[in-house]
């Protein structure tokens, strides 16, 4: 069952950040994910819970596969780029 990693993301530095972007992306292919949604127009219909900023879905083939990526060796490095140039929700939802 694929499962998706999906990331809220406020960018306070973007050109640091694009270079995260560059360096995540074959990290995230590697593990089986493929981008489905990387910041596109967005029209926020309800927002009780909270005010979605700029969102990213990555599906993997499985709730493992993501937890993998998120995990890896490769991606530790990369991670303090994202966590130092923005703010972020970030979690794993299994598909249906």
């Amino acid at each position: 069952m694929s499962a998706y990693l999906i990331v809220d993301t406020k960018i306070n530095n973007p050109t640091e950040y694009e270079e995260y972007k560059k360096l995540a992306k074959p990290i995230a292919e590697k593990f089986g994910g493929t981008y489905r949604v990387r910041g596109g127009a967005m029209d926020v219909l309800e927002n009780t819970l909270w005010t979605p900023t700029r969102i990213v879905i990555i599906e993997f083939p499985d709730m493992k596969s993501a937890q993998a990526f998120a995990n890896s060796d490769e991606y530790v490095p990369v991670k303090p780029m994202r966590l130092n140039n923005a703010e972020c929700t970030l979690f794993i939802v299994e598909g249906v």
